[in-house]
């Protein structure tokens, strides 16, 4: 005889799962002990290690009622039913598969489309009251306080690599230009 906690830790689940399986009646209500605990015997063993590996195989909750509660039913029936399920998925998850690799092979003109360009983002600094020399604190402030950052954003902008170099490298020197 089990607790519920024991007989749930006999398949690997927990207390919680067990008493939900109870509750909707895939699991039959256990026993009570003269102290009204809830136990459990071989036969309540045997049925949730089925319903532990009908879940492992990936059967919903209805799919494993509607094997159990009909052993003289056709069990293979709603594998097979699952089994094209997968398929399904597997076809699905296929075509994502497939549709993030052209996308990974398209990375780079991801990376180049011009959303917003170095002169688009001086203009609406300026639009904003920054002056050159309030751009550059700006970029000694941004490099200082997140240099990854700073870089990432600069490569943003689509600069060329070596004026985003000659950038970060005054940033770093603190000039103001």
């Amino acid at each position: 005889m089990w607790t519920a906690s024991k007989l749930a830790a006999q398949c690997g689940l927990s207390r919680t799962a067990l008493l939900y399986y109870e509750s909707i009646g895939l699991m039959k209500p256990a026993a009570r002990s003269r102290g009204n605990y809830r136990v459990y015997g071989e036969k309540d063993l045997g049925r949730l290690r089925q319903i532990c590996a009908y879940r492992t195989a990936g059967l919903k909750l209805d799919d494993i009622r509607e094997i159990l509660d009909r052993p003289q039913g056709n069990a293979s029936s709603v594998l097979k039913r699952r089994l094209l399920e997968i398929d399904r998925e597997i076809e699905s998850l296929r075509a994502h598969q497939l549709a993030i690799l052209k996308l990974l092979k398209n990375d780079r003109s991801f990376r180049r489309m011009k959303v917003v360009t170095k002169e688009k983002w001086v203009s609406i600094m300026k639009a904003a009251g920054f002056t050159e020399a309030g751009m550059h604190r700006w970029h000694i402030e941004f490099e200082r306080s997140a240099p990854e950052e700073h870089q990432e954003f600069l490569e943003f902008l689509h600069i060329p690599e070596k004026e985003i170099r000659e950038i970060r490298e005054w940033s770093r020197r603190g000039e103001l230009g």
